[in-house]
Parts: structure tokens; sequence; C-alpha cells
């Protein structure tokens, strides 16, 4: 025997499955549409797959010196230790710090050489293994030894503020880095390619000396 009660909730909550089922609109938004990204906020527009491998530092063993110098401004760092992953939020507490440095000078700009592209995973402490990959945490990029992190240029400025402020930031960076000019040779990963030197010019007259030296030599 069915009550009048039990009957009449059931007789509701198939009316409400109905009514939800019937109702329900499918939508473009994927699970990536959770992620807003500010106007400041260092991170990709569009994400195709938020979760990717950890992946490993590159080593320039190929003999390209791409990145290795100056294009925007007349100083710079570049790293001169071993190659980090540098998150975003590093990357913006740096660019904060040479903007707050150098913002006495009128139209003095920050250039940032690289962007944090890649999405972090982890997983919380002292978790079992398996179950799939952790969360999205942060996002960062790979850099390899000798490339060029900031530049600061577009108004003329003193090489000592602008050291200054470079070292600033470089404290707020995991690695070694190095001040450089538009005048620093490029860099091949630990190897500095200096420019090689133009070959000496011998006037004729010593040549023929020499070469007379010779001769009278060869006679003797």
């Amino acid at each position: 025997m069915f009550s009048l009660s039990s009957l009449s909730r059931a007789v509701g909550s198939t009316a409400r499955n109905a009514s939800s089922t019937s109702h329900s609109v499918p939508t473009a938004l994927g699970p990536l549409s959770l992620f807003t990204r500010g106007r400041s906020q260092l991170a990709p527009r569009q994400v195709q797959n938020i979760k990717r491998h950890k992946g490993r530092i590159p080593i320039p063993i190929g003999g390209s010196t791409k990145g290795t110098t100056l294009a925007y401004g007349e100083w710079g760092i570049r790293i001169k230790g071993n190659g980090a992953r540098l998150s975003a939020k590093q990357l913006t507490t740096a660019e904060e710090v040479i903007k707050k440095k150098i913002k006495v000078i009128k139209g003095c700009k920050v250039y940032l050489r690289v962007f944090p592209d890649i999405p972090v995973c982890i997983k919380g402490n002292e978790t079992r293994m398996g179950k799939g990959k952790g969360t999205f945490e942060f996002w960062a990029t790979r850099v390899p030894t000798g490339r060029v992190i900031f530049e600061i240029g577009g108004a003329p400025i003193r090489e000592e503020l602008a050291r200054e402020a470079l070292r600033q930031a470089s404290d707020k960076l995991p690695t070694i880095m190095e001040f450089i000019d538009r005048s620093t040779p490029p860099r091949l990963g630990n190897l500095v390619l200096h420019p090689p030197k133009p070959a000496m010019v011998v006037a004729p007259e010593i040549v023929a000396e020499a070469a007379q030296a010779e001769a009278q030599l060869a006679t003797v």
C-alpha cells in the first residue's frame, strides 16, 4: 500500500526531473572558460589544454644565439647561471620593481622578452599516487641560459639608474643574471661569442724587406 504523501512526493520528483531535462539548454562554455584573465595579468587569452607535461629546461646546443642580445631597449638583463622555470608571479614582481625605480624618467619603458604560457599543475602534499594529474596552479615559462628577460629603453636613462633597477629585479628571480647593453656580445649557453679581431694589415714595403732578408739567409 502506498500512502498519499509518498505518492505525491514521487509524482513531484518525476515532474521536476522532467522539467529539468526538457528545459536544459546546451552551452558552448567549456571548463577552460572558468579561468578569468585580468588586463595586467600575465596569462594566455585562450588555451586548448589546461594540463601539459612538466617538460625540461631547454639547453641551447644547436648554435642559435637568438634572444641573447638586446632588441628594443638600451639596457637589460639575461640569465648567466643555469636555466630556470619562471612563474608569472615572479615576472610580475620583477617588472613592478623596475617600473617603480624608473618612474621618475618620463617616457622610459620596460620590455618583457619572455611570456608565461605553460600551465603548471600541482597535487597536494601527502597525496597517494594515481587518480589523475593535479589541478592547475599557475602559469610559467622555461628559459635557458643566456636568454634576455627584461630590457629598459624608450628614453635616455643613465647607466647607474638602469643598473640599480635591474639589480633589484634580479633579486626577485631564482637564478643568476647579468647586466648587458647594446655592445654586449651574444651568448651561446655558458659561452660568450666575442666578435673576431680584424686581421692586421701589413705594408707591402715590410713584406718586400722580409722577403729580401729571407733570400739573403738562403744564399748564405
